[in-house]
């Protein structure tokens, strides 16, 4: 078994055992982690905001298909898969007029000094993290957002020299992890076997050439129960896979870069999977919950379509070991046992309410006092989730550009952009009611992305405010 460590930011409540293994640091009894309020599985209620529309997968699948049957040499099928991460980069750039207010703003020029800035930065030996992230808070550009966000993760460490062997070493691991984790029972069986029968066939000095009939122990037989078995555990983890699988075919089906029968799509649902089934077997006390496959999503994407081959390439890798680390900032939140606690959701819940009064006293004591709306009711899912359910694919990166820069941490922004949406529908909620602001709050509206972000950054903030990273 590996016991290598990856080596993460420090977290107050969190620390990493074995590569992306995260084990809830609260101070009680090992065996807290068995009371997990969400079960392998468990469904986060989700909406799905009425956003823009790329083809729909049924339109191209057929055209896909035919291609693939002609390409006869893996250059066709280079050629090919470059060219549908075109199409991919093109469906999310092609964002309809009526939500692009937020883009015109800012000349091609604009765009251009910020990504030969960006560049610079990127270019020096020891790379300036409070630089990157002022630049990052503003929106980075596609070409270069892979790697800015692998650095803002800490995936990357500042000093570039170090930056090959960081990565060779962290996708050798997670390449030997798969290996060890996600083998098929039956090839493990057969491997096994061969190792058995080449030891004993060593001792015996194999005289006759017969072959030798292997033992079938309890612990590896497909209908043993015990928990030990190699089988039992696989059946297990096939149901929590199925789920995944369920999960992954509703992952932005506007975008064929995640859906349809195409190879690719395939392939990158595929890599998701492993991902996700891979993160909930070294994580058994946090497993699966529905929502973790929208918040791989844009780490997945991004990394995939990085402009550097090897890079695209290592996607899996990367996206894994930054997945890790961004939930590792909010992995409380997933535990019922800590609801009440000072890091556990509702005490974020109650954070969000306290910072909107402090911005907005007259809509919070609407909200809170005379229709009642809590925030558990419509920013449960906006926190753990990150937002992703709430936006367009291509509104969610540029709000996670502000998110990962911010340099008090992930969460302080996140909370901020929350009460920011707030703010911005103000006067829809004071005229509303419970079931009309719930309504409205729980399928929220098209915005000024650029708009919103700044009135996040604007806010008052809470004399209480806590670092999370």
């Amino acid at each position: 078994m590996l016991k290598d460590k990856f080596n993460l930011p420090h977290q107050k409540r969190v620390v990493l055992d074995r590569l992306g293994s995260l084990i809830i640091g609260f101070g009680f009894e090992d065996d807290l982690a068995s009371d997990l309020g969400f079960d392998s599985g468990e469904e986060l209620e989700t909406f799905r905001c009425n956003g823009f529309r790329s083809k729909e997968p049924d339109e191209a699948g057929d055209d896909d298909d035919d291609e693939r049957k002609e390409c006869e040499t893996d250059e066709e099928e280079k050629l090919l898969r470059e060219s549908e991460v075109r199409i991919c980069r093109r469906e999310v750039s092609e964002i309809p007029k009526s939500i692009s207010s937020s883009a015109s703003r800012f000349s091609r020029k604009d765009h251009a000094d910020k990504a030969a800035e960006l560049e610079f930065e990127l270019s020096q030996k020891v790379i300036n993290l409070e630089a990157l992230q002022r630049i990052s808070s503003s929106g980075l550009p596609d070409g270069l957002r892979a790697t800015t966000w692998k650095l803002l993760l800490g995936y990357l460490p500042a000093d570039r020299d170090l930056w090959d062997g960081e990565l060779v070493n962290n996708r050798q691991k997670y390449a030997a992890l798969k290996e060890e984790l996600l083998l098929d029972p039956s090839e493990f069986s057969r491997r096994n076997d061969t190792t058995m029968a080449s030891n004993k066939q060593e001792r015996e000095g194999n005289v006759n050439g017969l072959l030798m009939r292997q033992e079938v122990s309890h612990g590896d037989h497909p209908l043993s129960l015990g928990k030990a078995s190699f089988w039992h555990q696989y059946f297990q983890d096939e149901e929590m896979a199925d789920q995944i699988d369920r999960d992954l075919q509703r992952t932005h089906p506007d975008m064929r870069f995640f859906s349809g029968d195409s190879s690719f799509g395939k392939k990158n649902r595929k890599a998701m999977r492993n991902i996700l089934l891979l993160f909930a077997k070294l994580n058994p006390a946090i497993r699966y919950v529905q929502g973790m496959n929208e918040v791989l999503a844009p780490l997945y994407y991004v990394f995939s379509t990085d402009l550097d081959a090897q890079n695209a390439s290592n996607a899996e890798a990367d996206s894994f070991s930054c997945f890790v680390r961004l939930l590792s900032d909010s992995v409380d939140h997933f535990c019922q046992q800590l609801d009440n606690s000072s890091v556990g959701i509702l005490s974020t819940l109650s954070r969000l309410a306290e910072l909107l009064k402090a911005n907005d006293e007259e809509l919070w004591r609407h909200l809170e006092l005379s229709t009642k709306v809590k925030p558990q009711f419509y920013a449960f899912r906006w926190i753990t989730l990150l937002l992703t359910q709430e936006f367009d694919f291509h509104e969610i990166m540029r709000i996670w550009d502000s998110l990962l820069s911010n340099s008090l941490g992930i969460q302080e922004m996140l909370l901020r952009v929350c009460c920011a949406m707030l703010l911005c529908v103000r006067r829809e909620l004071l005229k509303g009611d419970f079931p009309a602001n719930l309504k409205l709050l729980q399928h929220y509206p098209h915005i000024d992305i650029e708009y919103l972000l700044q009135v996040a950054q604007e806010l008052r903030p809470l004399s209480n405010t806590r670092v999370y990273m």
